[in-house]
């Protein structure tokens, strides 16, 4: 992926519309999904060059800061985020299981990308504030040491942003337990 990749998260579904809407306004950016999620907020994502994306976010949070529950932006974000969101990866061997939780949906994004980026893992899944009263997770699988690398290193990451909520590594899931996640 070539382009920035950026979220705001705000508190309440009026100003999240807002802000996204004057996102798109404020520089050349592509505004890839916007909606409600629990319990009420309103996530905005948006890709373009890293300035453009720049720009747009800190319009927002500048103008919205408010309300603002969580943004990111990242420069070079890993290409395997967007099958992970929208629920179309295809792994074939599944190893060790790493479960890492979130208080926000914008940090479970940056997650991902750091543990894509950490360690051999594999994306199986992001689930961004649907259903879980604004909370998000992230599933990875690969070899122990690399999903517990991951795992260790996004917890350190995060720790000091309030979002970090649990994890957890499980080193041989029982087949009934990859069958029902995924």
């Amino acid at each position: 992926m070539s382009k920035a990749l950026a979220m705001v998260e705000y508190l309440t579904v009026s100003t999240g519309i807002t802000a996204a809407d004057s996102m798109v306004k404020t520089a050349n950016v592509e505004l890839i999904e916007a909606h409600v999620v629990c319990p009420g907020k309103y996530i905005a994502l948006i890709q373009g060059e890293l300035s453009a994306v720049t720009a747009a976010v800190d319009n927002a949070k500048t103008m919205y800061g408010s309300k603002l529950v969580d943004s990111f932006v990242l420069g070079n974000p890993d290409e395997s985020i967007f099958p992970a969101i929208y629920g179309s990866t295809d792994v074939k061997n599944p190893s060790a299981l790493g479960v890492f939780e979130t208080y926000s949906a914008a940090s479970i994004i940056v997650a991902a990308d750091i543990a894509s980026k950490t360690a051999e893992v594999e994306l199986v899944e992001l689930r961004i504030a649907k259903g879980m009263c604004g909370k998000s997770y992230m599933l990875i699988t690969g070899e122990v040491s690399a999903v517990q690398s991951s795992i260790d290193t996004v917890r350190e990451r995060l720790k000091d942003s309030g979002m970090y909520l649990d994890s957890s590594v499980i080193a041989n899931p029982d087949k009934e337990t990859w069958h029902n996640i995924m």
